[in-house]
């Protein structure tokens, strides 16, 4: 579980989190919205203890991130924005490097990595080097990379940026098993189809503010609004959104010919 309260940042004279507040459950799958430079990233950096906030707290299992660090850190797997992978190590040995950070045992190690790489379907790629890799074959090595220590609450951002159609709905279900087995999981996206799909519940930011916390059929209930998308829009541009030209109507695209028919 985690509970971040008031929480902010500056950077010099950049504001980019401001007095956020929010708090995701175990056994759900909260998304966190926002245009760019809104300052989900940051958030995400603060809660996982990579940037030290200038006020507010981040409470992680009733653990004080500030206070206690690395006994949060234990508890939290982070999929960053930059995946990070060692392009001379092999799969295996990446997961491996990241689990003996984690102090586990050497063939309790070696089982979760076997069971990660079922799980991620990575049979294939499990014993070959980074370099190489495609896209999604980094992507699961670094999902494998977070989760090897078999954190209870998990941040993932923007998991499925860059993945073909097949990776993408290997994220999207292994995201799943992590609310089935009852992590706590909090997502950043910009794809509104994959946060409808996914989440329990959304926290929306805008210039560094919380400006919407609901359930997606809550949301869509408060905007009167069907398309999440929509609702997104709106809410982040508040009443400048009555302001958007409607959006024109598709072009109407000629009738096909006749087929010519031979005598």
């Amino acid at each position: 579980m985690i509970d971040v309260q008031h929480l902010k940042k500056h950077f010099g004279e950049v504001i980019a989190v401001d007095d956020v507040s929010l708090r995701a459950d175990d056994g759900q799958i909260t998304g966190l919205l926002g245009p760019n430079g809104a300052g989900k990233t940051t958030t995400l950096r603060c809660i996982s203890s990579l940037v030290r906030p200038d006020s507010g707290t981040v409470m992680i299992d009733e653990i004080d991130v500030a206070r206690r660090p690395n006994e949060a850190r234990r508890r939290l797997g982070v999929l960053p924005d930059a995946r990070g992978l060692y392009p001379r190590l092999t799969a295996r040995e990446n997961i491996r490097y990241f689990g003996e950070l984690y102090g586990m045992e050497r063939a309790t190690l070696n089982t979760r990595i076997d069971e990660l790489s079922d799980w991620l379907d990575m049979g294939g790629e499990i014993d070959r080097r980074v370099a190489g890799f495609s896209q999604g074959e980094r992507m699961k090595v670094a999902i494998a990379r977070a989760v090897v220590h078999d954190p209870q609450t998990v941040l993932l951002d923007e998991p499925t940026n860059g993945l073909d159609v097949m990776s993408t709905r290997a994220m999207r279900s292994f995201v799943c098993k992590l609310r089935e087995q009852g992590r706590c999981v909090v997502l950043s996206s910009h794809i509104m189809q994959e946060v409808a799909a996914l989440c329990d519940d959304i926290v929306i930011v805008a210039e560094g503010r919380v400006v919407a916390h609901g359930s997606p059929d809550a949301l869509r209930e408060q905007t009167g609004l069907e398309s999440l998308e929509d609702v997104f829009v709106k809410l982040t541009l508040g009443d400048r959104y009555a302001e958007l030209p409607e959006p024109p109507d598709p072009p109407e695209l000629p009738e096909p010919p006749e087929p010519e028919v031979e005598p």
